[in-house]
């Protein structure tokens, strides 16, 4: 970590290339040594107005992308970015970066100018040969020696393609091996100028001229050319990928020409490339699986344990049904009913159940976010998209590709997020936000919500193109007051999992604690039947059963219950509804809402308020 500019200082000072600290987050030079200021004409980098953006000019983007590389490996180079100097000359550079430990936004630049790199690499190259070229010269003059002496054995033994020309260009011998990879004969090429029948284009189409070629660069300039990757072309027109050495060869003191020696490396090439491709392929697989594993760690944290459907009433049997008709389609699936009715477990059985059963069910609760980070959280963002966008991350919708993805509570979207999600799911591709590359998407959407159908279709709370894009096939979960055959069933099993958790015995289940659960009504469902049974595994002792429903104290027997009419039961909870809106002034949700006066969900407590038409008059006049 820097922490003085004396610090900075003294470690640019140390770099023997130009090298500066640059403050992405400002555009500002942080510092920089002699040779970077001498490189860029730079006086006094601390002014101000100096911004190291005015050395890219039109090569700001590519910088741009650059840095987001850098960020996203921690350190790179690239070639492809021209600087200028203050005085507007363009500089060919090699710009290696990497991040500085503890200072974010900050980068380490060094250049290496590449016009004074290849001139030192001419003369590495010359002394080089002047050390070690007299056997290579020797080798070559041996070969022509050879040619003359009509002894081809060597040449034709070599591995290598091997060809040479004189200093007018023009062919004079060409071994076996060459002309085996080229499909040219020796009638073919001898005394023709070989460059414009087989080193004429680049692989990209481009004509090559010849006094570009590194080959006559060896006869007309006396100089060694060691190429890595360049193509040669065959007699039938196909390019090979070539690797060669250029040499140029004297008689008597006399530049008479130049030897290439050069080797097919085109399944090597194709080789490369496969390994390339495949290395992507598993880091882009890698990342993948480390953001499916990441969802699905902070998915096994924040939920709770689900459980098969349990029940033996007609809306259960028929919601099983259901599930088995739509499980094996990709059909969109619209669940509707009042909270802990269990449609969070509907849309995992249908998701089990289906093809795609082996990528992940990404749960996505549409209230559980704030409405300014929605479209983040579902579609995805680049770094820098946001306030708070220091990463690049995928949306739900991005890590449901392959799977499902389940919106729960989706009339909680914000309207026009509905609009962009309906167009996303419609044309199968989403977009990150800050970003304009679209990917595709290939998911299963199942929708969860606690409005009742006519609710729904009205537009109220969804888009009404939205629901009729969902609403494909519709599952409706019966609230627990509906079937109250299947509170024995839920009870028994909810009870041997809450004693297996908290290391209890199992109290026995009585027709008498039945009858007390099936005359509650229950407005919170399933899941409030599991914090019911859950406290009641906790207090009960000596196997007998005690339960607590509404207000906590211990439930009466039915002897002495006053039994009460729906009816009654519904103003009751009109009443109540009415008393806790007035407490808080008439808000629903937040801490200090209605909702959670109530210890209900704000989705719920907003249907029993549309449902029981409490409105402010009756808030105001009760």
């Amino acid at each position: 970590m820097l922490d003085t500019d004396q610090d900075t200082d003294s470690l640019l000072a140390a770099f023997p290339d130009a090298a500066l600290l640059l403050d992405t987050t400002q555009d500002r030079i942080a510092g920089l040594n002699d040779a970077a200021a001498a490189l860029f004409g730079i006086t006094n980098y601390r002014d101000p107005n100096l911004r190291f953006s005015t050395f890219l000019g039109s090569a700001l983007a590519k910088f741009v992308v650059f840095v987001g590389e850098v960020d996203h490996r921690g350190e790179s180079w690239t070639r492809d970015v021209p600087l200028r100097t203050s005085d507007d000359v363009v500089l060919r550079c090699e710009i290696r970066a990497r991040g500085v430990p503890g200072k974010p936004g900050y980068l380490l630049l060094s250049f290496t100018d590449l016009d004074a790199f290849e001139k030192r690499t001419e003369l590495v190259e010359a002394a080089e040969l002047h050390r070690a070229g007299l056997l290579e010269w020797k080798r070559a003059e041996g070969f022509f020696a050879e040619l003359e002496r009509q002894n081809q054995l060597i040449l034709n033994a070599a591995g290598e393609g091997i060809y040479g020309v004189n200093a007018d260009g023009k062919t004079t011998f060409v071994n076996r091996a060459a002309q085996e990879m080229l499909g040219w004969t020796t009638q073919d090429l001898l005394g023709k100028d070989i460059h414009s029948m087989i080193h004429h284009h680049h692989l990209n189409g481009e004509i090559y001229p010849s006094h570009q070629c590194p080959i006559y660069r060896s006869f007309r300039f006396e100089q060694v050319h060691r190429i890595e990757d360049e193509v040669f072309w065959r007699k039938d027109g196909k390019p090979i990928r070539v690797e060669y050495v250029s040499t140029p060869i004297y008689d008597q003191k006399v530049l008479a020409g130049a030897v290439v020696i050069f080797r097919d490396i085109t399944e090597r090439k194709e080789g490369e490339r496969k390994l390339r491709e495949a290395l992507d392929e598993v880091a882009a697989l890698r990342d993948r699986l480390e953001q499916e594993n990441e969802y699905l760690q902070e998915a096994i944290s924040s939920e709770r344990a689900h459980h098969d459907i349990i029940g033996s009433s007609p809306a259960v049997r028929q919601i099983v049904t259901r599930i088995d008709l739509v499980a094996g389609t990709d059909a969109t699936v619209l669940i509707t009913g009042e909270a802990g009715t269990g449609k969070a477990l509907v849309a995992t059985e249908i998701h089990k159940a289906s093809p795609r059963s082996r990528r992940p069910l990404i749960h996505f609760k549409c209230g559980s976010v704030a409405p300014e980070d929605v479209e983040a959280e579902l579609f995805g963002h680049l770094r820098g998209a946001g306030p708070n966008a220091t990463r690049d991350k995928p949306g739900k919708l991005e890590l449901a590709h392959g799977g499902s993805l389940f919106l729960d509570d989706v009339e909680e979207l914000p309207f026009e997020i509905q609009g962009k999600l309906l167009h996303a799911l419609q044309k199968s591709a989403v977009t990150r936000v800050g970003d304009t590359r679209e990917k595709p998407l290939d998911i299963r959407v199942i929708a969860a919500t606690t409005q009742a159908p006519s609710d729904t279709h009205s537009g109220n709370r969804i888009r009404e193109d939205l629901y009729l894009f969902l609403n494909v096939f519709p599952i409706s979960c019966m609230p627990l007051r509906d079937r109250l055959e299947d509170i024995p069933l839920l009870a028994a099993h909810l009870l041997k999992l809450a004693c297996r958790r908290h290391g209890r015995p199992v109290p026995v289940l009585t027709e008498r604690v039945v009858k007390q659960m099936q005359a509650y009504h229950w407005p919170g469902n399933v899941r409030e039947l599991h914090n019911v049974i859950e406290r009641a595994a906790i207090v009960s002792r000596d196997r007998k059963l005690v339960l607590e429903l509404g207000g906590g104290g211990q439930v009466a027997s039915p002897s002495n219950s006053v039994v009460r009419t729906e009816a009654e039961m519904q103003e009751m909870m009109r009443r109540n509804i009415i008393a806790a809106l007035r407490e808080t002034g008439g808000r629903v949700s937040g801490p200090s809402g209605a909702a959670s006066l109530l210890d209900v969900q704000p989705t719920t407590l907003y249907s029993r308020i549309k449902a029981l038409k409490i409105d402010r008059n009756a808030i105001q006049t009760s």
